[in-house]
């Protein structure tokens, strides 16, 4: 009797090994309960099946299908695939099968199981993305996988994305020991973004010693973040301030040299953005392959056209209008208006569109800190434009005729100077300075006829605040105004935030009626 009760103990081990060896890593995931679909994806996923990737993706992409027997298919086009062998299925009645039903728990576990099995892969940036997109679920069941994946990992940017993830997954695991929780919360706190904070921020169930490491360390976190915040501010103060400089560079020019309150200078601005989409649509029909260059291409076509009707405003109108300030600023409110106009009926009111090159998309991350691309290429721009301005106003002959005419005009008139063709071409210098800041403004304003009406008055503010004439106190000017900007913004509010700007500057220029840097000679100090 002992003997047959042995073989049948023995008869039923045989038996049960082989269901378990053949379990279906598929089952489940038809189910109609949540979790179980959930648990399923994760035993998929890792069950090493080679058709585990193809189905979870294919439940990702809302594709993967179950009949009432539970059999899986995968919608491909018109076509129906076996999602347990790849091939294509016949004799698929489609109104009979139903989508396989995923919620946001379902869709957490899918991006696990999917970084999971990305996490071996031969490409180093695959493995780094599906390390993150494992931060990013920190479910416990991805542990496993991600400690053979640390320590198999060989790329040192990688291993650190690795065991950032799997420090997200201790904290997430209830039975994880105190001491792996405090090494992941340092290093949590090492990789210091608003990510690594919410992952310490949802630790639940933690012992006292834990528990206050993980507030420690949101708290340093948070310090951290203030700082880059400010830093943040100031990036995008400077690149406020360097669009305001091109705007105001010119004006500075003619404003300080022939003291004309120049109302249309907005639309040198918007003569420089629509000569940029001309050249853009010029080189799309001409040269597709060369689009890249069309912003380099279009700065000293910019500066040609602007100044060249710059020249033509101060020879056809500005010269009979010397010494009345009142009606030159009535007239050249009129011409901008006109010039608006003139744009419309050419281009039509709507706006326009200017590409962004490959090489000024994107942004790149430094620390807490992102830097868009477009925008450092402008501030990296404006200070170019603004050197070769300094340059020439000081080692050309036309910059010291400009210099000797701002510092008395009569005297440079009596050491044969031609005053009027100073004026000219200062006025088309000034003039074709904001055509290029119009191809700038391109890139990240709307390219319309009223582009200029937004930046005339601030650019008039900057010149003011800085100092009439003065080149250097345009840039400290337009710098300083841009930084304060962005820093009332958030606590004021945009339109209220330019309110205070322009009440302090008021208040300045009753203390000082020159500006910051005021110029110096005879007939600026009578």
């Amino acid at each position: 009797m002992r003997l047959l009760r042995m073989l049948l103990v023995l008869l039923a081990v045989g038996f049960a090994m082989p269901l378990a060896a053949e379990e279906d890593p598929f089952a489940g995931l038809a189910s109609q309960s949540f979790d179980e679909v959930s648990a399923a994806v994760g035993t998929l996923a890792a069950s090493g099946n080679p058709r585990a990737a193809a189905v979870i993706g294919a439940m990702r992409n809302d594709a993967l299908y179950a009949d009432d027997d539970g059999n899986l298919y995968i919608q491909s086009g018109d076509d129906w695939l076996e999602a347990r062998t790849g091939k294509k299925a016949a004799d698929v009645d489609a109104d009979s099968l139903s989508e396989v039903r995923i919620n946001n728990a379902v869709r957490r576990a899918i991006a696990a199981a999917m970084g999971g099995i990305d996490l071996f892969s031969p490409e180093a940036a695959v493995r780094a993305h599906a390390a993150q997109a494992v931060f990013d679920a920190h479910d416990p069941a991805a542990l496993p996988a991600l400690q053979k994946a640390v320590a198999a990992e060989k790329n040192a940017a990688v291993l650190r994305t690795l065991k950032q993830a799997e420090a997200a997954v201790i904290l997430a695991t209830p039975d994880s020991t105190d001491a792996d929780r405090l090494s992941a919360i340092a290093v949590l706190r090492a990789r210091g973004d608003i990510q690594a904070r919410a992952r310490l921020a949802d630790l639940t169930g933690a012992s006292p010693a834990v528990a206050a490491a993980a507030r420690d360390a949101m708290t340093a976190l948070d310090r951290e973040q203030q700082m880059w915040g400010l830093a943040q501010s100031v990036f995008y103060g400077l690149s406020l301030g360097s669009v305001l400089l091109l705007a105001a560079a010119g004006l500075a020019i003619t404003f300080g040299v022939m003291g004309v309150i120049n109302m249309a200078h907005g639309e040198m601005v918007m003569l420089g953005a629509y000569t940029t989409y001309v050249v853009q649509g010029l080189m799309r029909d001409i040269a597709p392959g060369l689009m890249g260059w069309s912003l380099p291409l279009a700065v000293p076509l910019a500066f040609l056209v602007s100044g060249a009707v710059g020249v033509v405003i101060e020879r056809g109108l500005i010269r009979f209008l010397y010494g009345r300030p009142l009606e030159t600023l009535l007239a050249t409110w009129g011409l901008s208006l006109i010039l608006q106009q003139a744009v419309r009926s050419i281009f039509g009111a709507s706006n326009r569109d200017v590409t962004t090159p490959d090489w000024m998309s994107g942004a790149a991350q430094w620390g807490g800190l992102t830097i868009t691309w477009n925008r450092l290429v402008i501030i990296i721009f404006a200070a170019l434009v603004i050197a070769a301005l300094m340059a020439a106003l000081r080692w050309t002959s036309l910059g010291l005729s400009m210099r000797a005419v701002t510092q008395n005009r009569r005297m440079a008139a009596a050491m044969g100077i031609r005053t009027p063709w100073i004026d000219a071409l200062t006025f088309g210098l000034g003039s074709g300075v904001a055509g290029i800041a119009g191809v700038a403004l391109s890139q990240i304003d709307n390219v319309s006829p009223n582009l200029g009406q937004g930046y005339i008055i601030d650019s008039f503010m900057v010149v003011v605040f800085g100092g009439v004439g003065n080149l250097w106190g345009t840039v400290v000017s337009a710098l300083t105004l841009g930084i304060v900007n962005k820093f009332l913004e958030p606590v004021a509010g945009a339109v209220l935030g330019k309110i205070v700007v322009l009440v302090l500057l008021i208040l300045f220029i009753q203390r000082r009626p020159r500006g910051m840097f005021p110029l110096k000679g005879r007939a600026a100090e009578a």
